[in-house]
C-alpha cells in the first residue's frame, strides 16, 4: 500500500477510524465518520444476517449525500467481523453480491490461525481483491502469525487500555506499537525476494485514545492512524441506550473504574470467546458481587431484573448493566456529532481541555 490515506482516497490525515463496536456501530455512525474524512466501520460482529441490510442503508446515505473523493470500485466504509462466532459462508455470499464491496474488513478474535487465513482468503476472493484486509492484534506473536496466514494490508494494534473485548495479556500502546511495527518491518525485510508479493502492512493504533493528544501520541510512536471506540460511544449517531451513554459520560479515572473480565459475558450470555479474551467495562454491582462470591445464579437473576428496567439498569448506585468502555473513558465528557468528533481528533476544531 501507498500512504494509508492514499489507499482510501476520501480520507484525511491523520486517519481517524471508528471501531466496529458490536450492536453500536451502525450505518449512520459509520457514514458520518467516513464523511468527515475518516473510515467508519459497520459492526457485523458474530451475526452477519443483517450485513446486507446495513450495507444497503449505508449506500442509501451515500446516495443522498455523496462523499467526495470516493472510488467507484468500493464503498467508503469498512465491516468488522468477530471471527469465532461469525459465519464465513454467509459473509462471503453477502460481499460477493455487491458491485461495490466495502473498502476494508476488520478481522478479530479468530479461534485459530487457520480460521483467520480462511477469512482473509475468502473475503479477497469474494470481493475480487477490492477489499483490504485489516487484522486486529494485541501482541507481536499474533502479528507474525497473521502475516503467515493472512498477509494483512493493515494491522490494528490494540493496546491493553482498549474497551470492549481484547486479550488479557497485552501491553500499553507506548511500548506495543513501536515494538510490533519494528518486528513486522524486520520480518518483511528478512524475506527472500519472491517469498511474498505483498508490501509491509500499515498500522492503526487502538486502545486508550480519546482526544487529539492521544492521536498525536500514537502517530509519534509510528502508527499511521488511530482507531477509537469509547469516544464514539458518545456520538449522536451511536446505536446505544441512553443509560449506557450516560454511564460513559459519568465514568472517570478509567484505570480504576474499568476492568477486563469475563463476568459481563457470562451474565449476558455472550460466551464462546477464545481463551485469553475478556471484555473491559466499567466496574459496577454485577462485577463487585461476583468478586465477593455471590452465586452466579443469583447474580444473573439480578442482572436480568436490571435488564428489564431499561435505562434504570445503569443508574448510579444501582448499576448492574454492562458498560463496555476503555480506560480513556474519563476523557469523554460530552455527546457530539460523529463528524465533529473526527474533526476534533484531527485538531480541526477547538477542544475544551478538562
Amino acid at each position: 500500500m501507498a500512504s494509508i490515506t492514499a489507499s482510501y482516497p476520501w480520507t484525511t490525515a491523520p486517519l481517524i477510524v471508528g471501531a466496529p463496536m458490536r450492536l453500536i456501530s451502525g450505518p449512520s455512525l459509520a457514514y458520518e465518520i467516513s464523511a468527515a474524512g475518516g473510515i467508519g466501520f459497520l459492526a457485523a460482529g458474530t451475526d452477519v444476517s443483517t450485513l446486507s441490510e446495513s450495507l444497503s442503508t449505508f449506500k442509501s446515505l451515500l446516495y443522498t449525500s455523496p462523499i467526495g473523493g470516493t472510488s467507484s470500485d468500493v464503498l467508503p466504509v469498512g465491516v468488522g467481523f468477530i471471527l469465532w462466532g461469525a459465519d464465513l459462508d454467509l459473509a462471503t455470499k453477502a460481499l460477493s453480491e455487491l458491485l461495490e464491496p466495502p473498502a476494508a474488513v476488520w478481522l478479530f478474535a479468530p479461534s485459530s490461525s487457520e480460521e483467520l487465513g480462511s477469512w482473509a482468503n475468502g473475503i479477497r476472493s469474494a470481493t475480487n481483491n477490492k477489499t483490504k484486509i485489516w487484522v486486529q492484534v494485541s501482541c507481536v506473536a499474533d502479528a507474525i502469525d497473521a502475516i503467515k496466514v493472512a498477509e494483512p494490508d493493515v494491522f490494528v494494534i490494540q493496546g491493553a487500555d482498549a474497551g470492549g473485548h481484547g486479550r488479557y495479556a497485552s501491553a500499553g500502546l507506548i511500548s506495543l506499537v513501536p515494538e510490533l511495527i519494528d518486528t513486522v518491518r524486520e520480518y518483511y525485510g528478512n524475506l527472500k525476494e519472491g517469498d511474498t508479493s505483498s508490501l509491509p502492512p500499515k498500522f492503526i493504533a487502538a486502545g486508550g485514545i480519546a482526544d487529539e493528544r492521544g492521536v498525536n501520541a500514537v502517530l509519534a510512536l509510528g502508527a499511521d492512524g488511530a482507531a477509537l471506540g469509547t469516544r464514539f460511544l458518545a456520538a449522536e449517531e451511536a446505536v446505544i441506550r441512553k443509560g449506557y451513554q450516560d454511564a460513559v459520560l459519568k465514568a472517570a479515572d478509567g484505570g480504576n473504574s474499568t476492568v477486563r473480565t469475563d463476568v459481563y459475558d457470562k451474565l449476558r450470555g455472550t460466551i464462546g470467546w477464545p481463551e485469553g479474551y475478556g471484555g473491559r467495562g466499567v466496574i459496577n454491582l454485577s462485577y463487585r458481587d461476583a468478586v465477593k462470591g455471590l452465586a452466579f445464579e443469583e447474580n444473573e437473576k439480578l442482572y436480568k431484573v436490571a435488564e428489564g428496567a431499561g435505562d434504570k439498569g445503569w443508574e448510579e448506585g444501582n448499576a448492574r448493566m454492562t458498560t463496555y468502555a476503555g480506560t480513556a473513558v474519563g476523557l469523554v465528557k460530552k455527546v457530539a456529532k460523529a463528524g465533529d468528533i473526527v474533526k476534533e481528533l484531527r485538531g480541526e476544531a477547538a477542544v475544551q481541555r478538562i
